[in-house]
């Protein structure tokens, strides 16, 4: 077996030799860095580094748009520029999950031929439908011009697939990218300023040591660094704390997505057909809603799907749950019946909007995407405005490190140019329009008062009024103790339209390596058993999407103790969000675990 530098120094090596090819290529195996590895002699430690003029983390639309903006510009102006995307998922789009009902503008400016060469949008709007459900009737809500919820124009599409597409078209323009490895670390220069990125390290047991497969991963170092990790990123949370880019903004709040195809009666499949609905199964201070998308791809296909603010209070809430039970309504039901459920899976959402938008640039380094949220709430929509992020941040970076002499006082340089750009930008214009409707659902009316204020004063005035409404903290701090809260009780599914829980992550395809450090990580061991459950009665068993988290009997004794089943993970990030002792730290585990979604 070779030392892990000499495989380093080979792949830097093949990595530089073979810029044109077209196939993914691979870096050297890795997995998360922990500071308890034991150092066993005769084991390679040494990490080998290698040089870009740009290094992306992430391979979502905002990474990829980044990325081929990138080489756009480097092939017009006839300019080398060697960019590197690293992506934790075993292949580019296999973690990515979204509605998805697409607004092509962005892509349309970053790729104009898009139809010519193939991109997965087959499936343009026809029908759009918004609803209130009561738990027995459907009220009908009509959807007046210029509101955000209009989907005319919009394609339904299955967000992976354009992802990977995506993936091809960076390709072939010169981007390497690197499916399967992780960035696990910020590095930086002495001055502070961010130097790269370090891969994770494979090869590591639960107990810290080395086993036979054991390799160190590898420095990638870069002139600009953009993270486009996506909600809650791992890196990012990092980058706050360091350059203190939240001081400025609210906090941010989230949501969680939690998603479904099926393949129905083909007499009941409506091809471009959009359905959205508010109201029951949640009360009216819970902030949430559905979609329901009737897919044109070859076969009768529907993706459904369920969205919780997590800035819900009762700590009993399950949004999966409520997913299952919402599929049950007298409106709903009807187009699964009889049909087959093929994918489930989770995501969070940022959900802060303009008011949350944190310092965006630092000494070597950017935030674009989901990463710093730039979703539009209202229009359950943030694809556009993350892929146009990462299109402005490579024009504000390409005449930076394309220049001669490179002007910066730092080591890694400073381009608060993107922050201007997007604030001259269609995106900040969008984000500042809607900034009050997500906020204005925190009345005494809820769900009701939020439509109101979005029917009178967004309709009316467009979002000019010369107000601006704050969030009302963290996700987390809004949990009330259980004994203020009353228990749900959810029905059993039926194994027909409702299902359990772990059948239901069955079909995420995720795997982790099981003998690897937790990537779920406890700043206090104590603390679960003390206070989660103690006060909040575990809301980690119901919160979470994929059954991670459930409290069992100790071995001997009496008592409870919580146990993290890490393999389910599918990478969502909720625990890190909504743990009201803020007391799980998410990391990212080894390259290429995790969901394998087929186009969600």
């Amino acid at each position: 077996k070779s030392t892990s530098n000499e495989c380093c120094l080979g792949m830097s090596q093949k990595m530089s030799a073979s810029k044109d090819k077209k196939e993914t290529r691979r870096l050297p195996p890795q997995t998360n860095r922990r500071e308890d590895l034991h150092i066993v002699p005769g084991v390679e430690m040494e990490r080998f580094a290698d040089e870009a003029d740009v290094v992306i983390v992430g391979g979502g639309p905002a990474g990829l748009a980044a990325a081929i903006r990138l080489k756009q510009l480097a092939n017009k102006h006839e300019k080398e520029l060697r960019v590197c995307l690293v992506e934790k998922a075993s292949q580019i789009g296999a973690h990515t999950l979204s509605g998805a009902c697409l607004e092509p503008s962005a892509l349309t400016e970053l790729i104009p031929d898009w139809k010519e060469r193939g991109a997965p949008l087959n499936t343009p709007v026809t029908e759009d439908v918004f609803s209130i459900l009561t738990e027995k009737h459907r009220i009908p809500v009509p959807i007046l011009p210029g509101l955000p919820m209009q989907n005319h124009g919009n394609y339904i599409i299955r967000m992976g697939n354009l992802v990977h597409w995506l993936g091809e078209q960076a390709e072939e323009l010169g981007v390497e990218l690197y499916p399967g490895y992780a960035a696990a670390e910020v590095l930086f220069h002495e001055d502070g300023s961010v130097k790269g990125i370090a891969t994770n390290d494979v090869g590591i047991a639960k107990d810290g040591s080395p086993k036979d497969v054991f390799e160190r991963g590898m420095e990638l170092h870069a002139k600009v660094t953009l993270f486009g990790e996506g909600c809650h990123g791992h890196l990012a949370k990092q980058l706050y704390k360091k350059f203190n880019l939240r001081e400025n903004c609210e906090p941010q709040t989230y949501a969680i997505g939690l998603k479904e195809v099926w393949m129905i009666d083909e007499k009941k499949w409506r091809p471009g057909r959009v359905e959205h609905s508010v109201g029951w199964p949640l009360d009216r201070n819970t902030y949430g809603g559905s979609f329901l998308y009737h897919l044109n791809e070859g076969e009768p296909l529907v993706a459904l799907g369920f969205v919780v603010g997590l800035d819900y209070t009762n700590p009993y809430l399950s949004p999966f749950r409520e997913f299952q039970r919402w599929k049950h309504h007298p409106f709903v039901a009807p187009t699964l019946e009889g049909g087959q459920r093929i994918a489930y899976g989770a995501r969070a959402l940022n959900e802060g909007g303009f008011q949350s938008i944190p310092k965006l640039t630092f000494p070597g380094g950017l935030l674009i995407g989901c990463s710093p949220g730039f979703m539009n709430v209202p229009k359950i929509k943030g694809t556009h405005t993350a892929m146009k992020s990462g299109m402005l941040a490579a024009e504000a970076i390409f005449p930076k490190v394309t220049a001669e002499n490179l002007d910066s006082e730092t080591a890694g340089l400073h381009i608060p140019e993107y922050a201007e750009n997007l604030k001259n930008s269609w995106v900040w214009k969008e984000l500042y329009a809607v900034r009050n409707i997500r906020p204005s659902f925190h009345n005494y009316f809820g769900l009701y008062g939020g439509m109101i204020y979005t029917g009178i004063f967004y309709w009316i005035l467009r979002g000019k009024e010369p107000w601006t409404f704050k969030h009302c903290g963290t996700d987390a701090s809004q949990l009330k103790p259980a004994k203020e809260c009353t228990p749900i009780e959810y029905p059993k599914p039926d194994g027909k339209i409702s299902f359990d829980l772990l059948s239901s992550v069955a079909l995420s395809g995720t795997n982790h390596e099981g003998d690897q450090p937790p990537h779920l990580t406890l700043k206090d061991d104590s603390i679960p058993v003390a206070k989660n459950l103690a006060i909040y009665d575990g809301p980690e068993q119901r919160f979470c999407p994929a059954g991670v988290y459930e409290y069992v009997p100790v071995e001997t004794g009496d008592g409870m103790r919580l146990q993290i089943n890490a393999q389910n993970c599918v990478h969502c990030k909720t625990c890190d969000i909504k743990d009201p002792s803020q007391n799980i730290n998410w990391v990212v585990p080894e390259g290429g675990g995790g969901p394998a979604y087929n186009g969600l």
